[in-house]
């Protein structure tokens, strides 16, 4: 047999030997114990919290706030009887906006982890 023959026939029993390994799926459940034990010593942020919030609530969220302040600004800008509505309306249109912009970037964000 030439060398690179024996090199293949090595790395193959290597590998063989270490999907054989019973130590692998012991040494995964410790890593993911000793990872949830380390973010359980950091203390609460309010800003990590909202961080960690799907997109799909995050968006909605800032099209609920950016409609409740052209709610009440719009009334002050346009004297008109309707100025209320339209502002429901905006605040409506722009809660679906975020809808669907969060929902896209959480899409986005899953077709990343998938293709990893």
């Amino acid at each position: 047999m030439s060398d690179r023959e024996q090199d293949r026939l090595k790395r193959l029993r290597e590998r063989q030997i270490a999907d054989r390994d019973p130590l692998v799926k012991q040494r995964n459940v410790q890593r993911g114990i000793s990872t949830k034990a380390r973010r359980m010593r950091k203390p609460f942020k309010l800003s990590g919290a909202w961080e960690d919030l799907p997109h799909t609530i995050r968006m909605p969220a800032y099209g609920l706030l950016l409609g409740i302040i052209s709610t009440l600004i719009l009334p002050l800008v346009w004297a008109s009887p309707y100025a209320i509505w339209a502002g429901v309306i905006i605040l409506v249109l722009l809660i679906l906006l975020g809808i669907v912009i969060g929902g896209s970037l959480d899409w986005r964000d899953d077709l990343k982890n998938n293709l990893r």
